[in-house]
C-alpha cells in the first residue's frame, strides 16, 4: 500500500513539474518567416498551454488567426491554422535553455522553417 501511494507521489511531481515547464511557452512569441525567393513575413504567436493542449493566436500580415487542433507532448508542440478554409499544419520544440520554439510549417507542400523567440507581453 504505502508503495503504491510513494509511486502514485511520484508520478504526481513529475507531471507538476513537466506542466509548470511548459507554463514557460505561455506568452507571446515572434519570428520571421522568409520564402524561396527571399521575401521576409512577420509572424507573432501567444501560446497558452492547459494540460497537454495548446490554445492561441496566430498574427501575420494577413490578419488574426486562432490555433486549432493544438497539443504539447514533452518539449513538442503541434496546432494548424485556418486560412481561408485550409488548414496550415505547424509543428516545433520548445527550447527551454534558449528560450525559443523552433517551428516548421506546411503550406500547400511547401515546408518553412522559423524561430520563434519570446516577444513582450501585450499590455
Amino acid at each position: 500500500m504505502k508503495k503504491k501511494l510513494l509511486i502514485t507521489a511520484v508520478l504526481l511531481c513529475c507531471f507538476t513539474a513537466v506542466f509548470a515547464w511548459f507554463a514557460d511557452l505561455n506568452g507571446n512569441w515572434s519570428g520571421t518567416l522568409s520564402t524561396p525567393d527571399g521575401q521576409e513575413f512577420p509572424l507573432s504567436y501567444t501560446f497558452k498551454i492547459d494540460g497537454d493542449k495548446l490554445t492561441g493566436t496566430a498574427t501575420n500580415p494577413q490578419g488574426t488567426v486562432d490555433l486549432t487542433e493544438g497539443k504539447v507532448k514533452g518539449d513538442s508542440i503541434s496546432f494548424a491554422l485556418d486560412a481561408g478554409g485550409m488548414s496550415i499544419p505547424h509543428t516545433g520544440k520548445y527550447f527551454a535553455a534558449g528560450d525559443s520554439v523552433s517551428l516548421n510549417i506546411d503550406y500547400q507542400g511547401m515546408k518553412f522553417h522559423t524561430t520563434l523567440k519570446r516577444a513582450a507581453d501585450k499590455k
